[in-house]
């Protein structure tokens, strides 16, 4: 019996092992098919997300993978500036600088150490038995010493590189306290800062340091705690930027450099971009020079466009020369270099660099007239301020735009606090900055006697041949004097010839004829003619590529006066002129009372009556030839003013005898080279001018038997007579204009 309990106990156990081991397997049946099933559906699921680029799956992918993605933006090349030949005025050259990083050089700033220190001694402090902590302090202290005089070994070194050490030290302090203050702020910032101060100025960024730093002081009143909070601020986007020291400015220097500090870290060659102006003083307020792009309206040119607007450090265009006037052109964009999380190329977007701005002035005649006009020797009464404008007449090219005194563009930046505050040199004014030829306004005196005879004899209200008569006596009140009555008086221009006739007037500049001409002009006419011949309004046209744009530029320039009131700003049409009263006519006549014109102005009429009464706007730039489709050349919107051939001819008989005939107002100055022009195959035509405030004033124009022809106008601040003081340099200038190709076959100099 008890072997067959065994057996029935063994057979039970038997029977139970097999249920367990089939349930077992059923299990992992189970588990296998569960396992597979999802693996199977992972597979799916995957296979769908690489293979269906349409699926949103892929774009969430993309979408994580740009957000874990880096970039890199590569740096542009600010286009040039050339001259009508292809001169470079101004271009973008590679200079080597001499960089120190900031943790070396945060080391001059006391705070630094100290704040280093102040950790250190707080753990001491707390826990005074421990000796490794003092000895830390010790050896932290060794550690900060010595790397200071590290850093005074680098700033002596470059004495080698002509640069005094005090001048480095200054500017290390200068960035070491720019980045310590950035650091205190942002170490009260994360202070939990009083909620009061931030509502007051409506934003943390918006709190003065000031008050940052008065409540730092309350909520942390501890400065050793204040300090080693500032000094945990780290990362900062400035500390991570080399500091320039100097500038390696020759092979030699770049390459001792080198072999002085390479096996020191944290001190670095970087190449940098740097703009250069060969010419350096050579139409310094007409190319205008670059500063770091820091203003508002800089900001605001390329609001949107990340690769267009500006870096830190990076300059634009300073008011108001081509540097300015054509930033957009010259500009150019950054290229940009992409990548994903997975450090996959995911975009390229390529450099554009600016584009080339070529202009219409001829540098080395330019360049020449500035050296010419120093070098003259100026009645003491004359100058600093002068102005010099010569214009192609058959195209209205401006060749030359003068504006002394002069500056150096390559040096402009350091010295810009220096020449902006030079106001006045013994009193007079000397404004280097300011563009005289464009951007000073002169009564024009005595040159604008032939457009007010221009307006006279095609209004109709006198004829050539009348005389009006200048005895040799004083002029009634309220009537200006003649200045030959003024300067003799006992003479009269009605002692020097029979009649004082339209060209004899204007041949001896007589004040009387022209005075009593224009007060029998009426007033809205003789304002017609004015605007016609282009003075009053505004007529230096912008770049035409850039014109009625955005960012559309233009040279800051005065568009002059002819009315009795004020015109409200810019003036391009008659209508926006004020009017012009009855009893300013008499002023007007002789380029006096309310009356002002820019030496351009000047030039651009006298270029008008040379092409025989065809006005044209005077051009600054020319088109790209290298590039079809950047137009710079705005059109001419050439007008022919309707001038008779016969006012014409007395206008032009007139201006010739002021030069070429005896009682002409500049004979005696153009009399001992009359016969030298007239080898060179050049005729010329010319008027004198003074004025009061003292002015002196020569404009005309010059032409060839070939059809070559300039005009010109100069002015000479403090000057009291038009023969005396600027007839002798527009004859000079003209002179260079032959040498430098624009009219006639100069001679020799030996001749």
């Amino acid at each position: 019996m008890q072997r067959i309990a065994d057996r029935k106990e063994y057979y039970t156990l038997n029977a139970i092992r097999y249920t367990l081991y089939a349930m077992y397997e059923k299990r992992v049946r189970i588990f296998v098919i569960a396992s597979a099933a999802l693996l199977l559906g992972c597979i799916l699921r995957l296979a769908q997300m690489q293979l269906l680029p349409g699926s949103s799956v892929q774009d969430e992918i993309a979408r994580l993978k740009s957000q874990g993605s880096s970039s890199q933006q590569l740096k542009t090349l600010r286009g040039k500036i050339l001259d009508r030949k292809g001169g470079v005025l101004a271009v973008d050259e590679a200079r080597f600088q001499l960089c120190i990083s900031y943790s070396l050089c945060s080391i001059l700033d006391a705070n630094v150490p100290q704040a280093a220190l102040a950790g250190a001694f707080r753990r001491s402090k707390a826990d005074p038995t421990n000796a490794a902590l003092r000895e830390a302090c010790k050896e932290l202290e060794v550690e900060l010493d010595t790397k200071r005089n590290e850093v005074i070994d680098i700033i002596d070194k470059c004495t080698q590189f002509g640069v005094e050490p005090e001048q480095i030290k200054a500017e290390i302090r200068i960035v070491n306290n720019r980045i310590w203050k950035l650091r205190t702020f942002l170490a009260w910032r994360r202070n939990d800062p009083d909620p009061r101060i931030i509502a007051k100025y409506g934003k943390v960024s918006s709190v003065p340091l000031s008050e940052a730093v008065v409540d730092f002081k309350k909520s942390v009143p501890s400065e050793n705690r204040r300090l080693e909070m500032t000094g945990g601020i780290t990362g900062l986007p400035k500390m991570n930027k080399p500091i320039p020291l100097l500038e390696l400015k020759t092979d030699d220097d770049v390459f001792n450099a080198q072999v002085e500090f390479l096996e020191i870290e944290g001190v670095e060659i970087k190449p940098t971009g740097h703009r250069f102006y060969p010419y350096k003083t050579a139409a310094a307020q007409t190319i205008g020079w670059v500063g770091p792009a820091s203003q508002l309206e800089d900001l605001q040119l390329f609001a949107g466009d990340k690769l267009a607007g500006y870096l830190e450090g990076e300059v634009c265009g300073r008011e108001d020369g081509v540097e300015y006037v054509c930033e957009s052109i010259l500009r150019g964009k950054r290229g940009e270099l992409a990548w994903d999380i997975d450090s996959q190329l995911v975009s390229q977007t390529e450099t554009r660099f600016g584009k080339d701005v070529y202009l219409t002035l001829d540098i080395e005649l330019q360049k020449r007239i500035e050296e010419y006009l120093m070098d003259y020797a100026h009645d003491p009464n004359c100058g600093p301020g002068m102005a010099a404008v010569v214009i192609e007449v058959a195209t209205g090219d401006v060749l030359a735009l003068v504006s002394l005194p002069l500056f150096d563009l390559n040096r402009v930046r350091e010295a810009y606090s220096e020449l902006a505050a030079s106001k006045l040199v013994n009193r007079r004014a000397y404004d280097p900055l300011v563009n005289r030829a464009i951007n000073r306004r002169y009564p024009p005196g005595s040159a604008v006697k032939p457009v007010i005879f221009v307006a006279g004899a095609e209004t109709g209200v006198i004829t050539a041949d009348e005389v009006i008569s200048c005895p040799a006596q004083a002029a009634p009140d309220g009537w200006p004097n003649c200045w030959i009555y003024n300067t003799y008086k006992w003479l009269g221009h009605d002692n020097q010839w029979p009649n004082n006739s339209a060209r004899n007037a204007i041949r001896g500049s007589c004040n009387i004829y022209f005075s009593r001409l224009a007060n029998r002009i009426e007033p809205l006419a003789l304002q017609q003619w004015l605007f016609s011949f282009g003075y009053g309004r505004s007529i230096v046209p912008p770049p035409q590529c850039i014109k009625g744009t955005e960012s559309s530029r233009n040279f800051r320039h005065f568009c002059g006066r002819i009315s009795s009131g004020v015109p409200k700003g810019k003036v391009h049409r008659f209508g926006q002129l004020p009017s012009l009263s009855e009893r300013e006519r008499r002023w007007f006549g002789i380029g006096h009372g309310k009356f002002l014109a820019t030496p351009l102005q000047v030039a651009n009429g006298m270029a008008a009556i040379a092409r025989a009464g065809i006005y044209k706007d005077p051009q600054v730039f020319l088109d790209n030839p290298y590039d079809p489709n950047l137009v710079m050349r705005c059109p001419s919107g050439d007008v022919n003013l309707g001038i008779s051939e016969k006012t014409l001819s007395v206008v032009r008989d007139g201006m010739s005898a002021v030069v070429n005939e005896q009682d002409g107002t500049a004979h005696r100055i153009f009399k001992p080279f009359l016969a030298d022009f007239a080898r060179q195959d050049v005729k010329i035509w010319g008027k004198t001018g003074s004025t009061e405030p003292a002015n002196a004033w020569f404009a005309g124009f010059a032409a060839d038997s070939k059809g070559r022809s300039i005009a010109m106008a100069v002015v000479v601040e403090g000057g009291q007579s038009g023969a005396r003081d600027a007839a002798p340099l527009g004859r000079n200038i003209i002179q260079l204009a032959i040498e430098e190709g624009y009219l006639g076959q100069a001679i020799s100099q030996e001749n």
